[in-house]
């Protein structure tokens, strides 16, 4: 049966390049269209939809404004933003997703990116990973593997966390509960365009008592700090010679589309002089993380955190670690910052 899906876009345009897309596709099917909220509020007060495709920008109810509805009301539904990438439309978009949509896909910028594939695709996927089943769970928050015992004290160490689908929400539920004083800077790889995460890391230091920003690059990495790779490049580390570590960012191609890839942020950190690395992977879709986490740990002595199942947007990065046998521990999202800091522990 075809997943039914409720499209709300101002654009003519839009609405039919979208409707085209999806309807071409044997699983989904455009149930119904809109032009603006409140449209699309009367429509969801007396249908069921398996998703809801909502631009940001409408006259007379915006996207914002409808998700706001929807919260206030009790009215669920499973919404993905249509956003443009201007600055203003990025502090809208994630502060829709602390309002409950789970991702969002970026608008194109003019009609030849609007009929092109890589929409298409981007499109499809994100849909196809939003209302994915979720198997029964069959995993505990207990260790699975064996972690190899660390002799002596070992003060030197970093928090590698990657995370895509739903991890703007996600991280709203793990850095704002970190320690200023832990024993261990943050890395945060998440797949956003730039701009995107700029806006999410300024977000991110508003509700956390340690700070978090955008990583730069030749940042010096410090004990209590996050930084977040910015979209449209990827985050190396790099060892110093006076034993510190700085932020080294690249421009290289994207590896499987992803620029950041958290696989090449966790590779750097073999040739760092860490001690130990907590690698965390967080909700998303496909498998980004374990080839790296998996390299890693023939180096370097590695702790691994997953969320579970049952508190993941989309459980495809947390599932695909713990299956390659490399997880110590699955907990659900509110357990996530405890795990941290339990493992690294606080100055």
């Amino acid at each position: 049966m075809k997943k039914n899906i409720l499209l709300v876009d101002d654009s003519a345009l839009m609405r039919r390049t979208i409707c085209d897309i999806i309807n071409a596709e044997s699983d989904f099917q455009v149930a119904d269209s809109c032009c603006d909220g409140v449209e699309a509020y009367e429509k969801l007060k007396q249908e069921k939809y398996d998703a809801v495709l909502l631009d940001v920008n409408m006259p007379r109810m915006d996207g914002l404004e409808l998700l706001e509805k929807l919260q206030k009301e009790h009215i669920k539904a499973t919404v993905i933003m249509v956003s443009t990438l201007t600055t203003r439309d990025a502090k809208v978009t994630l502060r829709a997703m602390e309002l409950g949509a789970i991702d969002f896909v970026p608008k194109p910028q003019n009609i030849i990116e609007t009929k092109g594939g890589k929409f298409r695709s981007y499109l499809l996927n994100v849909l196809r990973a939003a209302l994915q089943e979720k198997k029964p769970a069959v995993i505990k928050s207990v260790p699975r593997r064996q972690t190899p015992k660390m002799q002596g004290i070992r003060r030197n160490k970093v928090v590698a966390l990657a995370c895509s689908t739903g991890g703007p929400k996600a991280l709203q539920s793990v850095i704002p509960f970190l320690d200023p004083k832990m024993d261990a800077p943050v890395l945060v790889v998440q797949h956003m365009p730039a701009g995107f995460t700029r806006t999410m890391a300024e977000r991110l230091n508003e509700l956390s008592p340690l700070e978090v920003k955008e990583a730069e690059d030749g940042d010096i990495l410090e004990k209590g700090k996050v930084y977040i790779a910015p979209g449209g490049w990827h985050l190396l580390v790099k060892k110093l010679a006076s034993g510190g570590h700085r932020v080294s960012l690249s421009d290289a191609p994207a590896i499987g589309g992803l620029r950041p890839c958290a696989n090449l942020m966790y590779e750097s950190l073999a040739a760092c002089g860490y001690d130990e690395i907590t690698c965390v992977v967080l909700t998303g879709m496909g498998a980004d993380g374990t080839l790296g986490i998996t390299n890693l740990s023939k180096k370097v002595p590695v702790y691994v955190v997953a969320q579970d199942e049952a508190t993941s947007v989309v459980y495809g990065m947390p599932r695909t670690i713990y299956e390659a046998g490399m997880v110590d521990t699955v907990v659900p999202l509110d357990q996530v910052a405890e795990s941290i800091l339990k493992n690294v522990g606080v100055n």
